[in-house]
């Protein structure tokens, strides 16, 4: 194998090659959450007369980074290289380059003139194998460092570890309610692995990001395989989209509102503009009606008489701007209009089957049908027995 092209490195996300028998080894399933996509490889770009240019770079599953490689190396999409850090190297692998890398400095309000970073090298066989290593080490030191912060007595939960490329030192990612004294743990640790120990405390959200886990749709979080920032959720947004204020069905792993919730949240917001003012009130011949809830995604609200406020009448959004202009007008309709739709859902209902309608047909258990066989002649037997 040639250790300056790096021909063994794979150029996918989710593997890494295995120094014992030089097979592909998966690591990291759901590291295409961190996956880039170079839209600038096949369009021709001016050369820089830079002796450098701007690259990103993937560290692990955790984050991104962004390093200046000498031109002379030549580096491409998915090489894995040696870093700058302190003390001692990092491994990552190389995600954009070029121009690509420079636009995503910018989304990420990061100036290009900044001194960034340098990259070393090329990743030697010696380093990928360092590197298996220490990501195969993680989980152990983790389980171990949890149970020493507990023999210490500390209100702290230790969620996630990541040693350096070379092995020279430890991150402890950590969640805690109150301010935590490890001084103590610090020099336990240090004493029991052997490196250099650097302590972070991160926040529910970024713990469940790195645990994973299923939502309530069934699904692996959205935290865990795709979403990489963090947007804010308030209440307001369930509110728009009519959801019941329910903590239990509300939050998600992290104990946080659930991030699905601002995902239609502006197509709600977008839709609640054509819909009439819930305060001005609809005046028929049949009575007034009183604005109750909307159906945002059908265009169509509900109202009621005030005096029948229990009964409710659906009708479109257009028809209640309609009444709306003719109120303006002076021009009083006979009624609210549309309401067979109501008499129509009504009659579906009363089609089906009450049995299967109800829930508690699931407690109810199966009628077995008895099968009907042959009845076996028994054949009588006169001899004694003694």
């Amino acid at each position: 194998m040639d250790n300056n092209n790096n021909s063994f490195i794979s150029r996918g996300c989710k593997r890494a090659p295995d120094p014992q028998n030089k097979q592909w080894k998966v690591y990291s399933p759901s590291c295409a959450k961190l996956n880039s996509i170079n839209w600038l490889k096949k369009i021709k770009t001016p050369e820089s007369q830079d002796s450098t240019e701007a690259v990103e770079v993937r560290l692990k599953n955790s984050h991104k980074d962004f390093f200046s490689a000498p031109v002379e190396l030549n580096l491409e999409e998915g090489d894995i290289v040696a870093l700058e850090a302190s003390p001692g190297h990092e491994i990552g692998i190389v995600t954009l380059k070029g121009e690509a890398a420079k636009l995503q400095m910018r989304n990420k309000n990061i100036d290009i003139n900044t001194e960034l970073k340098k990259v070393y090298r090329k990743a030697k066989i010696s380093d990928v194998e360092k590197w298996v290593s220490a990501v195969n080490r993680e989980n152990q030191t983790m389980y171990k460092s949890r149970g020493i912060a507990a023999s210490l007595d500390l209100s702290m939960k230790i969620s996630d570890v990541e040693y350096q490329g070379d092995m020279t030192k430890a991150i402890f990612y950590y969640t805690a309610d109150d301010r935590v004294d490890f001084r103590e743990l610090i020099k336990v640790l240090a004493d029991t692995f052997n490196v250099r120990i650097e302590m972070r405390q991160i926040g529910m959200r970024q713990e469940a990001a790195r645990l994973g886990g299923l939502g309530s749709c069934g699904r692996e979080l959205c935290c865990s395989t795709w979403l990489t920032n963090f947007r804010s959720v308030t209440t307001s947004a369930a509110r728009t989209q009519q959801l019941t204020l329910n903590p239990q069905k509300l939050a998600g792993q992290c104990s946080k509102l659930k991030c699905c919730i601002n995902f239609e949240n502006d197509c709600y917001l977008d839709y609640a503009k054509h819909l009439p003012d819930p305060n001005i009130i609809l005046e028929t011949k049949n009575g007034k009606a009183v604005f109750k809830k909307p159906d945002t995604l059908h265009h169509k609200v509900y109202y009621a008489y005030e005096h029948v406020p229990e009964q409710m009448v659906l009708i479109t959004s257009k028809r209640a701007w309609d009444i709306i202009a003719m109120n303006q007008k002076g021009i009083i309709p006979e009624e609210l209009e549309e309401s067979t739709i109501m008499e129509e859902v009504e009659e579906n209902i009363d089609m089906i089957n009450p049995e299967e309608e109800s829930v508690e047909r699931f407690d109810k258990p199966k009628k077995t049908k008895k099968r009907r066989g042959k009845k076996k002649k028994v054949k009588k037997n006169n001899s004694s027995f003694i």
